[in-house]
């Protein structure tokens, strides 16, 4: 079996909530895990970041800062879909993130990394300083308008989120 096998197991024994089988995953492919975010292959960094949150690795979060920042397009869009999944359940994860996310969402040349990083806003707290950085993306003329569009629906649900506190 190798990660990809592993982490659709993980998955699913997540999904079935056989949490024991989970663990003694988690256990067998920790340090496998690890080793490839460091890999020399962005194919293989970006698996094992999508990996962290198939198996639903809370300790591993912490990787998720490498894979951010990581050189190649694939290898931030994976670590940014394994910090929405996260996310969900745990809206502290985005905020935990939110200074890269504004910048990724602001100025990452990768538009697919752009619309990521916005989408991710969408677990966290509605903090105005985010609201007002997508704002602000979905007024530029010269944004991608797609991003400009991602960025105006997060930033309409944030404030929503705001209003009903």
């Amino acid at each position: 079996m190798d990660l990809g096998q592993a982490a659709a197991l993980a998955d699913e024994y997540a999904q079935g909530g056989q949490e024991r089988e989970l663990a003694t995953l988690r256990s067998e492919w920790a340090d496998e895990l690890e080793a490839s975010c460091r890999s020399d292959d962005y194919r293989v960094r970006a698996l094992a970041y999508l990996a962290i949150a198939q198996f639903r690795f809370r300790q591993k979060l912490e990787l998720l800062r490498r894979g951010l920042e990581d050189e190649s397009p694939a290898v931030r869009g994976s670590a940014l879909i394994a910090l929405e999944g996260l996310s969900r359940s745990h809206p502290g994860d985005v905020n935990a993130y939110r200074p890269l996310l504004h910048e990724l969402a602001s100025r990452d040349p990768n538009v697919a990394v752009r619309r990521l990083a916005i989408v991710c806003f969408k677990n966290g707290t509605p903090a105005r300083e985010t609201i007002l950085i997508l704002d602000g993306i979905a007024d530029d003329d010269e944004t991608d308008a797609e991003v400009r569009k991602t960025a105006r629906s997060v930033s309409l649900l944030l404030v929503k989120k705001s209003n009903q506190k």
